[in-house]
């Protein structure tokens, strides 16, 4: 199946978790607005100077020439407006409410100082320097939609507005496994031909970044009943059960015998071609790859969508750049293949790609040692030296 089928259809397999909660602001970053937000009051909500000068009124100034006006008083931030009603300038500084009757400020700098009065320049123009009320949201305006994911910039828009609380969707409660006799938890004796399990912690961090909240539930052995067993309590008690491993083809891969339904099992994406994507009972199941590169890889393009539906809001397209390659690859037509590569600057501005050495999907140090993903088309074996190809940032797969 081709990957974007693949996390197309994931993501049709699961609905938007029910039930809200009103969080304050300083606990809604990354959640997700069950509400929509309307501006209550205009910003800024009054008038007010962008820079350190004097207000005036533009009629006041002569027409071509330099006008010199007395300097009738001050206004500082904070304090309430006055009125500037005589031929004349008040002192103000930035964010101090403009006059009434004043409509243009004139920064400092460009101000002659002639004893109790002040020399303006030719040139200025009605409306300089002056923010108005409601410039940059009116009063009713729709600002943010149910659905959108609470940054901070949008927090600090809410608060500008006055906003302390917002309404937003429940977390989706997500069940984690590692499956195989071969794993050890970090920090235990390490027995023969043990190995330590890398991909909870990976995926733990993974689902933190989506704004999921994970139930952590350990190691699965390789016992058919046992897994039937734990993958059905945790089901009954989430909104996504995710394991890595056990979903290929080896007599000891257990998991896919256990759902209830199966809707695929493999994707057309090089590393990561066994994603089983189905039902145990009623909750939706993503079963990912059990080497720790194929797990990050498919997580980006399968695990994503789904847990974005899972939220209730939408997933952001994958931002790709363009690279020049710096090597050349063979490889086999049929599946959209992801390189491990690192960027280094050029004189004509397009960065070149190296590829990392580490080409094996168990090379954790390769994700370490590299700075993102270069992207061959399934309908190519392989890539030339000096290529054009697109090129996916860590930062752009981790959100």
């Amino acid at each position: 199946m081709p990957v974007e089928e693949a996390g197309a259809r994931a993501a049709a397999l699961v609905a938007p978790v029910a039930g809200t909660r009103s969080l304050p602001l300083s606990q809604a970053d990354g959640r997700v607005l069950a509400e929509e937000i309307r501006a209550g009051l205009p910003l800024p909500p009054f008038a007010n100077s962008a820079v350190d000068g004097y207000a005036l009124r533009f009629d006041d100034l002569a027409t071509g020439a330099a006008t010199r006006l007395p300097v009738l008083g001050r206004t500082a931030a904070g304090e309430a407006p006055g009125t500037l009603a005589a031929p004349g300038v008040l002192r103000i500084f930035t964010g101090a409410a403009v006059p009434l009757g004043a409509d243009t400020v004139v920064m400092q700098e460009d101000v002659g100082d002639d004893g109790d009065a002040v020399v303006l320049p030719p040139g200025l123009r009605r409306g300089d320097n002056l923010r108005p009320a409601g410039e940059d949201v009116a009063p009713g305006d729709s600002l943010f939609a149910p659905g959108h994911r609470l940054r901070p910039q949008d927090l600090g828009l809410l608060a500008a507005l006055g906003r302390d609380h917002v309404v937003v969707r429940r977390r989706p409660r997500v069940a984690l496994f590692s499956t195989g006799d071969e794993l050890t938890e970090p920090g235990a004796p390490l027995p023969p031909a043990g190995i330590y399990d890398a991909n909870r912690a990976m995926l733990r961090a993974l689902l933190a970044r989506t704004g999921a909240e994970t139930v952590d539930l350990g190691i699965l052995r390789d016992d058919r009943d046992r897994v039937a067993a734990q993958l059905a309590e945790a089901a009954a008690d989430c909104d996504l059960v995710i394991t890595s491993g056990g979903v290929s083809v080896g007599e000891e891969d257990h998991v896919k015998t256990a759902l209830a339904s199966l809707d695929f099992w493999r994707v057309a994406i090089k590393p990561g071609k066994p994603v089983a994507v189905g039902r145990v009972g009623g909750t939706p199941f993503l079963g990912l790859p059990g080497n720790p590169v194929a797990v990050f890889v498919t997580f980006a393009f399968v695990a994503r969508p789904m847990l974005a539906r899972l939220a209730g809001t939408g997933c952001p397209p994958l931002t790709r750049q363009q690279v020049r390659l710096g090597f050349a690859h063979r490889g086999r037509a049929g599946r959209r293949e992801f390189l491990r590569a690192s960027l280094e600057p050029a004189s004509d501005g397009l960065p070149v790609a190296r590829k990392h050495p580490g080409e094996g999907a168990g090379s954790l140090v390769s994700l370490v040692q590299s700075d993102g993903l270069v992207e061959l088309a399934p309908d190519r074996a392989g890539a030339e030296q000096g290529s054009i190809q697109p090129f996916l940032p860590y930062a752009a797969l981790l959100g």
